[in-house]
C-alpha cells in the first residue's frame, strides 16, 4: 500500500472528545497523519506531539540580518559615500540611525517570516488544496490516520475510533491525479462550480 494515498478518516463534534483520542490513540502506537479542525483547539498541537516550532528563530535571523543591512547601508551613505555634516552632528549620528534601523528590522523579519512559513509548508501559488472532508471548515473536527503508515489493520483502527467518539469512519482514497492534481483544472473548476472537485466529497462513505 502506497503512503499519502489511502487514509482512514474519523468525525468529530467535540474538541475533548478528538484530544482525549488523540492521546490515547496515540499511546497504542497509531501515527496520525494530520487533524483539521474548524476553529482553533487549545493544546491540540501537544497532543499530536509537534515540536516547538522554529520560526522564531527564523524571525530573529532576519531581524539581525535587517538591523545588518541598515546600519551597514546608513554608515557607507553617511560617513562614506557621501559623508556630510548635519545640524552641526558627526558623520556617524547613531542615534539618528535608530529609526531605519527599527523599520528595517521590523520589515526584514515579517517578510522573513512570511516567506519562511509559505516555503515551510509547501503553500505554493499554485497548490492545490487537499480536502478530506469539507465539514472541517464548519462544524466537525477531521481527523486522518494514513493507513500505509500504520501496523494495524484498517478494522483495528476503526474500531479504535468509534471507541473514543468518532461519530463516523470511513475510508479516503486519493487517485495519482488527486496527488498531482492539474492547477489549471483546478482554477477552471473553481470558477465554473464556485467549490472545487476536492471539496465536493460526500460526508457519508
Amino acid at each position: 500500500m502506497e503512503k499519502n494515498k489511502h487514509f482512514l478518516v474519523g468525525v468529530f463534534s467535540d474538541h475533548d472528545d478528538l484530544l482525549h483520542a488523540i492521546e490515547e490513540i496515540r499511546a497504542k502506537g497509531v501515527k496520525i497523519y494530520e487533524v483539521y479542525t474548524p476553529y482553533p483547539v487549545h493544546g491540540l498541537e501537544h497532543a499530536l506531539g509537534y515540536k516547538r516550532s522554529w520560526m522564531p528563530k527564523a524571525a530573529f535571523a532576519f531581524g539581525a540580518l535587517g538591523t545588518t543591512l541598515a546600519i551597514t547601508m546608513q554608515v557607507y551613505m553617511m560617513a562614506i559615500d557621501w559623508p556630510m555634516i548635519i545640524g552641526g552632528k558627526s558623520y556617524l549620528a547613531i542615534p539618528d540611525f535608530v529609526p531605519v534601523t527599527f523599520e528595517m528590522t521590523v520589515l526584514l523579519s515579517a517578510f522573513g517570516m512570511a516567506g519562511t512559513f509559505l516555503v515551510a509548508r509547501d503553500l505554493k501559488p499554485h497548490k492545490v488544496p487537499r480536502i478530506f472532508d469539507i465539514r472541517a471548515t464548519d462544524d466537525k473536527h477531521i481527523m486522518a490516520i494514513d493507513l500505509a503508515a500504520n501496523s494495524l489493520s484498517e478494522a483495528q483502527m476503526t474500531t479504535l475510533l468509534k471507541e473514543y467518539h468518532a461519530e463516523e469512519v470511513y475510508r479516503r482514497d486519493f487517485t495519482d491525479e488527486e496527488n498531482s492534481p492539474s492547477f489549471i483544472s483546478y482554477v477552471v473548476d473553481l470558477f465554473t462550480n464556485g467549490v472545487t472537485r476536492s471539496s465536493r466529497i460526500s460526508t457519508h462513505r
